[in-house]
């Protein structure tokens, strides 16, 4: 939200200053609220809208949500068809299914903010703002690999297939692969809860070792949790996920011997994304280039900054 201080700090005059008329519109094209991580972005997106909108009159926002890949592909087709879009701020559902239609805007002269997964092709792009997905997963490998001793058998759960997915993967087994920590499966879960659950409880009944979990996103780990309490089995020393959720920052914050860190990966990126492609608009500064958030570990030590109790991730 340090974007969003910057470039309205002074708006509260020079806003009711400008003229009534529409002079720029800006698109935010993301995913419906399917888990909790997207569940914050479209909060933190509707919020910036009427922080934006309240502070220029003269912006249009419009937000607009899809519940598939499908669904973002039809609704950015409406978008064009209808608006004459100064710029697209959007977080794809899926990075390859977006990637074309994404550039059909981009050939038209639209400004493209893309945020979290990127697209296929990075050149389409103008701006892009996400959280430094490589780092998520090696900082978590490293810290994993030191409390095993280099040693162990674990199990791995994937997103979807994106951009930041193959991020993270590429980051956490370039620091197993220096190891002898044996990862003895790794599939998809597509950030899902119930599908963590059911992929989990075929892990155990597979492997009857499993040292450590990586669930590389918050809502799946809480699957993963469920399904090793309800197998009973306390052969697995660390189950981990990513993303700061506030229910995995309660876990840390309480020094949960299974879940005792996280990264953050704050939705309110998208809201960040917005604030500095409207500086592109409102003559602030010329925006251009990829911005990348930290990802330190969340220890018990350090919890409280990343615990925001109001927020709905």
């Amino acid at each position: 939200m340090l974007a969003s201080s910057a470039i309205l700090a002074g708006v509260a005059v020079s806003g009711a200053a400008q003229a009534q008329d529409i002079d720029f519109t800006i698109a935010v094209s993301i995913p419906a609220a399917t888990h909790g991580w997207t569940g914050g972005v479209v909060y933190h997106a509707e919020r910036a809208e009427a922080e934006i909108e309240a502070a220029y009159p003269n912006v249009d926002v419009i937000v607009s949500t899809a519940s598939s890949a499908t669904a973002q592909v039809s609704a950015l087709e409406d978008l064009t068809a209808t608006q004459d879009l100064d710029a697209l701020v959007i977080l794809p559902f899926t990075s390859e299914e977006l990637t074309g239609p994404v550039a059909q805007v981009a050939d038209g002269g639209t400004f493209i903010t893309v945020v979290d997964r990127g697209l296929t092709d990075p050149a389409i792009q103008d701006l892009y703002v996400a959280g430094d997905n490589i780092a998520v997963g090696a900082n978590t490998a490293t810290w994993l690999a030191e409390q095993l001793g280099g040693e162990g058998q674990i199990v791995v759960l994937r997103g979807i297939p994106t951009v930041i997915d193959d991020e993270r993967i590429e980051g956490f087994t370039q620091v197993i692969d220096e190891t002898n920590i044996e990862i003895l499966d790794i599939q998809y879960a597509n950030w899902n809860q119930d599908e963590a659950f059911t992929l989990m409880q075929d892990y155990l009944a597979r492997y009857p070792n499993i040292d450590a979990v990586w669930a590389n996103d918050d809502d799946m780990l809480l699957g993963v949790l469920e399904a090793v309490d309800q197998a009973g089995r306390d052969d697995v020393r660390f189950a981990l996920g990513g993303n700061g959720m506030k229910q995995v920052i309660e876990m840390v914050q309480a020094g949960d011997e299974r879940t005792p860190i996280s990264t953050p990966y704050p939705p309110s990126m998208i809201a960040s994304a917005m604030y500095m492609t409207l500086a592109q608009f409102t003559g602030q500064a010329p925006m251009r280039g990829s911005f990348l958030l930290d990802a330190p570990l969340i220890t018990p030590e350090n919890a409280d900054q990343f615990y925001f109790p109001d927020s709905p991730f």
